[in-house]
């Protein structure tokens, strides 16, 4: 059959691209836009092999293989499949598991089929090298691309570049086209001291005066950085003791003791409730999901499947657009500048719910990345800021 099918190898392309951009292969550094990307690989593919493309297959990895967003976005492209392994954790990486053997396997089946006569192969990894041996034991012909490695040397199995019928490697220019490096928000400053604080440490040192020495103060009794729970337990006590109007009660906490007779209990009598924390003007705002009914929830998961890139600071501003929009009522958000740069509690656990979609609060490295919470909610601001009278002058000057 006179056509051409792509393999991409999703771990490789995307990582051998951060590589190239930012120095290091965390997928995280880039941002892609995978429409782009797909009409690249196909004009690439069609203009070496000079053969129409029947299909580009996407091979990636995902936890539970459930499909990420950006799974999401290429699978419902024009002439695209995605495949996905499974991604576990081993000695505190990430791993990708089921990959080469699904890329293998569909190699093998394309070849063995006569579904195309031309493959063009997105790959480094060895493994595949049984499956280009089967490919063009069936007359197909194998193209292998290699991204530009960032050091000018081969990103790409040596055995896998000597099995391969042709090979063209991918340089920046072409990188550039899809890929782009994704810029680390700077963290929100630190607030400014209280006025009374700043005071202190504003003022200038006492005066010496003449006179007698001040009595030199005796060390302080060392205190006990972790109570035990008797102590707790006595604490409880003491307040209830020092609040005779407050009503006591059994019902606190409890210590368990041994003893000859075996475990005593003694309870202790339970703290008055303590008062609950004032809230500010924005959290009597509704949430996003008290907004929306479901119409608007169907368009909003057509347009983070097909419109919504991912990158941190888009997806806090999209969310702000929605929850703006819904709103209706602008002037109520002025309420907000005077927390800046805290959103209301039950909006901000929202956004970020609403955000881990897109798999920006994944633990990379063992750590959750904050540098997405910083742009996730910095991007929340600056959409508040563009929509609201008055917005620009409210942020700070970065």
């Amino acid at each position: 059959m006179d056509r051409s099918v792509v393999l991409v190898d999703a771990g490789y392309l995307l990582g051998a691209a951060a590589s190239l951009l930012a120095g290091e292969p965390a997928r995280s550094r880039v941002t892609v836009d995978h429409t782009v990307l797909v009409t690249a690989l196909r004009e690439r593919a069609e203009a070496e092999t000079g053969l129409p493309l029947l299909r580009v297959y996407w091979f990636d990895a995902a936890p539970d293989r459930r499909p990420l967003p950006e799974h999401r976005r290429l699978r419902v492209l024009p002439r695209v499949t995605v495949r996905l392994g499974a991604l576990t954790r081993a000695e505190g990486r990430w791993v990708q598991k089921g990959v080469d053997a699904a890329m293998h396997a569909e190699l093998t089946e394309l070849a063995r089929n006569h579904a195309c006569s031309d493959v063009v192969l997105v790959t480094g990894d060895g493994d595949l090298l049984p499956g280009v041996m089967s490919a063009k034991e069936h007359g197909v012909a194998v193209h292998l691309w290699a991204l530009q490695a960032a050091d000018g040397d081969f990103n790409q199995s040596e055995d896998l570049v000597a099995e391969a019928d042709e090979r063209r490697v991918l340089d920046r220019a072409w990188i550039d086209r899809w890929a782009r490096l994704r810029e680390l928000p700077a963290a929100f400053p630190a607030p400014a001291a209280p006025p009374e604080i700043a005071a202190v440490l504003s003022a200038p040192p006492a005066a010496a005066h003449p006179g007698p020495a001040p009595a030199r103060p005796q060390p302080a009794a060392a205190l006990k950085v972790v109570p035990t729970p008797k102590d707790l337990a006595d604490r409880t006590a003491s307040a209830v003791a020092a609040a005779p109007a407050a009503p006591s009660a059994l019902g606190g906490p409890v210590l368990r003791w041994t003893s000859e007779r075996g475990l005593v209990d003694r309870p202790y009598p339970a703290p008055a409730p303590a008062a609950p924390a004032a809230a500010t003007a924005g959290d009597g705002l509704p949430t996003l999901a008290q907004l929306t009914d479901s119409a608007p929830r169907w368009a909003d998961r057509e347009e983070d499947i097909t419109s919504v890139g991912g990158d941190a600071q888009e997806v806090g501003q999209v969310f702000a657009r929605r929850w703006i929009d819904r709103l209706g009522q602008v002037d109520r958000l002025t309420v907000l500048w005077t927390d800046y740069p805290r959103i209301p509690h039950r909006l901000d656990g929202e956004l970020l719910r609403y955000a881990a979609r897109f798999g920006l609060l994944a633990h990379k490295d063992d750590q959750i990345d904050e540098h997405d919470r910083y742009a996730i909610r910095d991007g929340f601001w600056k959409e508040l800021a563009l929509r609201v009278p008055g917005g620009q002058c409210a942020l700070p000057d970065d």
